[in-house]
């Protein structure tokens, strides 16, 4: 199987390559950093990856996301599945205070991957298969003021991936929501952890079976999956007054 991975050398990213080249997967790793691409690389081949290629690219830069995705596409004749990593979370004290520092988490978190997934979907479907799983998160079910815009970030990625898996179901492309709950990686390693917070592994391998077993919106850890149902049905009059 051929993967492309979009922001490669985040924590989850690289748990979840470790599974595919233990199977023997091929891999192109996408990501701002050459340095770390090229030393996540080198460690998936020693542990068994058919093929690793990396791809310097600043994802916030996609102003040529087509032909940067045509590109890929004709170079590696194609791939089976594309996993999307990128994002930063951002601090909602500071980000509120300008336009340009919002748009910023917009772009990170949204605007960015709609951008490269747009090609990539219109690619997937003339192949009439593929997967397309990307990480979103429970953020995205609901706003609040501790960091709002992260929320609408994910609650747009959301939106943008169930339209999309409803356009191409029937042309045999997957697309996979992969709604995160707290997870202890190098982006929340100033927050103080508890009970709720997940390891990379698990959460890696998690995916994976998702993956494997084509799921369409999964909740991980599966405990925010009621969590989240309980948030969502807060009424109004009620949660605008919740201090979250």
């Amino acid at each position: 199987m051929k993967i492309l991975v979009f922001g490669a050398n985040s924590t989850i990213a690289k748990e979840l390559q470790k599974i595919w080249a233990g199977q023997g997967h091929s891999m192109v790793l996408v990501g701002r950093d050459s340095e770390k691409l090229s030393r996540v690389g080198q460690d998936l081949k020693v542990r068994g990856a058919t093929l690793v290629e990396t791809v310097e690219k600043d994802l916030l830069d996609f102003s040529d996301a087509d032909k940067f995705i045509e590109a890929l596409w004709e170079n590696y004749d194609g791939f089976d599945l594309v996993f999307m990593a990128q994002g930063i979370l951002g601090d909602q004290r500071e980000d509120e205070k300008s336009a340009e520092k919002s748009l910023r988490i917009l772009e990170s978190n949204f605007i960015s991957h709609a951008a490269f997934l747009t090609p990539l979907a219109n690619l997937f479907e003339k192949a009439g298969q593929g997967t397309l799983a990307v990480i979103t998160s429970v953020a995205g079910d609901r706003g609040k003021q501790s960091n709002y815009i992260y929320c609408a970030a994910k609650a747009g990625k959301i939106a943008f991936l169930s339209g999309l898996r409803n356009r191409l179901y029937s042309k045999g492309v997957h697309v996979i929501d992969l709604r995160l709950g707290f997870v202890d990686t190098a982006m929340t390693a100033q927050f103080k952890k508890g009970a709720l917070w997940a390891k990379p592994e698990s959460v890696a391998k998690a995916i994976h079976s998702s993956i494997e077993n084509k799921e369409d919106v999964v909740y991980l850890p599966k405990i925010w999956f009621f969590i989240m149902m309980i948030i969502r049905n807060i009424p109004e009059v009620l949660f605008k007054r919740l201090k979250l």
